[in-house]
């Protein structure tokens, strides 16, 4: 992320970014800009949130068990792809992970407005506090216009992808996922990775370790 003129100006992460492990790839992601652009301009959010999903292995997973859909194709596609889908009217935003044919995903489950905040409050309401705008993973796609037509993008290319964040040091918490209770054993998995104290993240769940000193760069 590069500033001129006070306004931030973002361009895509490399591709190769996206070629690591899933569990890597969600906290790495963690500080970095979600972005997209639309007629009605630019929006951006800073990841605070995330969750991994690890396919065929993971109950919790819509791939499980190599499910191969309509629905979860896109998972199926290279790292970097961008698989969306709706649950209960909203749009949900995932980055798709692991290699070609491993049909694994991160959720972006929460982001903090970097760019376009006006924006974002036309979108979802202009009497929401600031930290209900994108503090959840349908609340952030409506703020910045991600609609099922992003489905089977590059997180790499326009109009939506992931830039480079501010190289700011964190904390990173980790637990269990949320919204998965029927997932058997998977519902416990520490799979859910947030920016400490970060009054963004969705909800306050059961923190079960602390990654001290992560850099984002």
């Amino acid at each position: 992320m590069l500033l001129w003129g006070g306004r931030a100006l973002f361009k895509p992460i490399d591709e190769k970014f996206f070629h690591k492990p899933t569990i890597d790839l969600a906290k790495e992601l963690l500080g970095k800009i979600l972005v997209k652009n639309t007629e009605e301009g630019v929006s951006a959010g800073r990841i605070v949130e995330t969750e991994a999903y690890l396919g065929p292995d993971d109950r919790a997973a819509h791939s499980f068990g190599g499910k191969r859909t309509k629905r979860t194709e896109a998972m199926f596609h290279g790292p970097g792809t961008v698989y969306t889908y709706v649950m209960h009217t909203h749009c949900l935003v995932n980055v798709v992970s692991g290699g070609e044919g491993e049909p694994e995903a991160v959720l972006i489950r929460a982001v903090e407005p970097v760019e376009g905040l006006g924006l974002m409050y036309r979108r979802r309401g202009e009497n929401k506090r600031l930290y209900d705008l994108t503090s959840g993973p349908g609340k952030l796609t409506k703020a910045l216009g991600i609609t099922p037509e992003d489905y089977g993008r590059q997180f790499y290319g326009h109009p939506l992808f992931i830039s480079e964040g501010d190289g700011d040091t964190f904390d990173i918490s980790t637990g269990p996922r949320v919204g998965i209770d029927n997932s058997g054993e998977a519902r416990d998995y520490p799979w859910r990775f947030w920016i400490k104290d970060n009054p963004f993240v969705s909800k306050p769940r059961k923190e079960v370790k602390v990654i001290k000193g992560f850099i984002s760069s």
